[in-house]
């Protein structure tokens, strides 16, 4: 029997109700608390009608999907012993990893503000990120600064 490192959760994923979409579907388990996921369901479709609102030029979903894809990293540094010293080596992040870093990112992000309503938080974050700006967008600029800087250690990355 050959060994799987995921579970099938992935093929067991049903799209959500209202975009369809499969991505949808996984952010709103991402930003679940407690099992709660009509909770995280209203806060995000709520924040697709704050976007819809706010953006008139573009497709909520269309927001949602450019702003994961902009604060995807491509790179990130990995701590790696050699010889009894630690090196941060720059590696190529997969895909599964780059999508679960940049939920992780925006939905950190929101939670580290306080303030507001979670949904207003989340519309905030997406549309700053769709424009390339925002608290996770600098986490990924901040990660991509780190495998540039560590690149002299990247003949280390096996």
């Amino acid at each position: 029997m050959a060994y799987k490192k995921f579970t099938a959760s992935e093929d067991m994923l049903k799209p959500d109700p209202r975009f369809n979409s499969k991505l949808v579907s996984k952010f709103i388990n991402s930003l679940m608390w407690d099992g709660k996921k009509t909770v995280a369901q209203k806060i995000f479709y709520d924040a697709m009608e704050d976007v819809a609102k706010k953006v008139k030029d573009a497709q909520p979903l269309e927001v949602f999907e450019g702003a994961i894809n902009n604060v995807k990293p491509y790179v990130e540094v990995r701590s790696k012993r050699v010889g009894g010293a630690n090196y941060q080596v720059p590696m190529q992040v997969n895909k599964r990893r780059q999508q679960s870093l940049a939920f992780r990112w925006i939905i950190g992000a929101c939670r580290e503000s306080g303030g507001r309503a979670m949904s207003k938080r989340l519309a905030d974050e997406l549309m700053a990120a769709f424009k390339k700006e925002g608290k996770a967008m600098q986490t990924r600029e901040n990660t991509h600064r780190m495998a540039d800087a560590n690149k002299a250690f990247a003949h280390f990355a096996w």
